[in-house]
């Protein structure tokens, strides 16, 4: 056991050992929901194909699970009627008309748009315990899902905009 005279010292042991063993003891995300998509419907590709296909930014935010900027991206502040599919694979996934103004910096939906296209993960990296959303076509990270929006849902899905396209109608 490490014994130190300082008191601050022995706060900051302390602090850093936690997130030490929590970084170290942390679950893997784990998928908790079923994926109503048929294998034969599935889109895999190779890691190599994915890089070539989208930009560092998109590898980053789809594939590695990374998140951008809040207020850099370019979905955040847009309005137009229209769909919004996984820029990935560029299937549906959200409804314009379930877009709302959160605040937050990233495009934020009270609702999917198609059900079938948005997967729901367990996430418990960082010593949080939260809701990955993913598209459940290519597998790409979308962002998480929060119990704080508005009304009819309660829900509030935090989007990255490097892992969405926008097509208006």
């Amino acid at each position: 056991m490490i014994v130190f005279k300082d008191m601050r010292t022995n706060l900051f042991t302390a602090t850093l050992l936690f997130f030490l063993f929590t970084a170290c003891a942390q679950d893997k995300a784990t998928n908790t929901y079923n994926n109503p998509i048929p294998n034969s419907e599935r889109i895999e590709l190779t890691e190599t194909e994915w890089k070539a296909k989208l930009s560092e930014l998109e590898y980053n935010v789809l594939r590695e699970k990374g998140t951008e900027r809040a207020f850099s991206g370019q979905h955040n502040d847009e309005k137009r009627k229209g769909i919004f599919v996984c820029n990935g694979c560029k299937k549906p996934l959200f409804k314009s008309n379930h877009k709302f103004n959160s605040g937050t910096g990233w495009p934020s939906f009270y609702d999917v748009g198609y059900a079938k296209a948005v997967g729901k993960i367990s996430d418990n990296t960082f010593g949080m315990n939260r809701i990955e959303v993913v598209c459940n076509y290519c597998g790409g990270h979308l962002g998480h899902v929060f119990e704080d929006g508005p009304a009819p849902t309660g829900l509030r899905y935090c989007i990255n905009s490097a892992s969405l396209d926008f097509e208006a109608n």
